[in-house]
């Protein structure tokens, strides 16, 4: 089988730290090009990994089977849309697009024109996360806390909550097996209207989901808590994993082979994404399991709005 066509759009900090370093180095496919709109700036990106820099997304879907959406969130619904209607599978970076109405667009698009559309959540396809997923069968309570040392703004509140929160809330309750009954929160925000702290509680049957952010925590730390049926286990950035189940308490660090991109799911999601594309496969987050967390996000963000 002919290897997948792949290219890259967008060229800012998270495709340079987390999706170009792993894409340029499979041989699983070939990385044809990238477009990201002031050339200059990219062209030394693409020397750096060795990939021509093409001059336009409708070149770049010319030539390519698959591509990496990595532009601001507010080009997501044009790029997506123009990818698509040119036949090409995209996954792009959370949130797939500014808002739920268009987010819904692009996922009733990608069926009409039975296209993969994926939303590049890493962190289903951290080890640790997949592993402490398979503990919560037998789940009382599931906790995950991911805080900021000191990043109050300067965008709003719904920036914030699709740019971060989402996050938080789409790992929480795919970790809980799907969707879940909200029953409180809530949303404290400073004059200016940025977020600064949230916590919502959700019910899934007999599991208990908490999610909590704080802007102004002093710590960057994320870590998951659950409690089950027999154990209780903490995954600290996705790095670290510590479990007691009455015979003492394990703690075990990361394998010293893993690479960073392979602990926070990168690695797994680009390889994930493009598996689906060859073997035509639903992937794991497609455009209609992304919009479960974003519907969520919205109603927390029009519920704040309302009081």
């Amino acid at each position: 089988m002919a290897k997948l066509r792949v290219g890259v759009v967008g060229l800012g900090g998270i495709a340079q730290k987390a999706w170009l370093p792993v894409l340029s180095a499979a041989s699983d496919w070939t990385l044809l090009g990238a477009f990201s709109p002031t050339r200059e700036k990219a062209q030394k990106i693409c020397d750096t990994y060795r990939i021509p820099y093409v001059s336009s997304i409708a070149d770049l879907a010319a030539q390519c089977d698959a591509v990496f959406v990595h532009s601001a969130t507010s080009s997501h619904f044009a790029v997506v849309s123009e990818l698509l209607q040119a036949g090409v599978n995209v996954c792009v970076d959370k949130p797939l697009a500014e808002n739920l109405a268009d987010a819904e667009r692009l996922v009733e698009l990608a069926e009409r024109k039975k296209r993969t559309l994926m939303v590049g959540f890493n962190r289903r396809f951290s080890p640790l996360y997949q592993e402490l997923k398979t503990k919560l069968t037998a789940g009382a309570s599931l906790r995950m806390d991911k805080h900021r040392a000191d990043s109050v703004g300067p965008n709003d509140l719904r920036f914030t909550l699709l740019d971060d929160y989402l996050h938080v809330v789409d790992t929480a309750l795919w970790l809980a097996g799907g969707e879940a009954q909200l029953q409180s929160g809530t949303l404290q925000t400073n004059e200016q209207g940025q977020m600064l702290f949230a916590e919502h509680h959700f019910a899934k049957e007999h599991l208990q989901i908490t999610t909590s952010m704080h802007r102004r925590g002093g710590s960057q730390r994320e870590w998951v808590q659950a409690v089950t049926d027999g154990g209780l286990f903490e995954v600290t950035d996705m790095r670290d994993w510590r479990e007691e189940c009455g015979a003492g308490i394990v703690n075990r660090p990361v394998p010293g082979w893993q690479s960073t991109l392979e602990q926070r799911g990168f690695a797994g999601c680009a390889r994930h994404f493009l598996e689906s594309v060859a073997n035509q496969t639903v992937p794991e987050t497609s455009g209609e399991q992304a919009l479960l967390a974003q519907r969520v996000v919205e109603k927390l963000w029009r519920e704040a709005m309302s009081e």
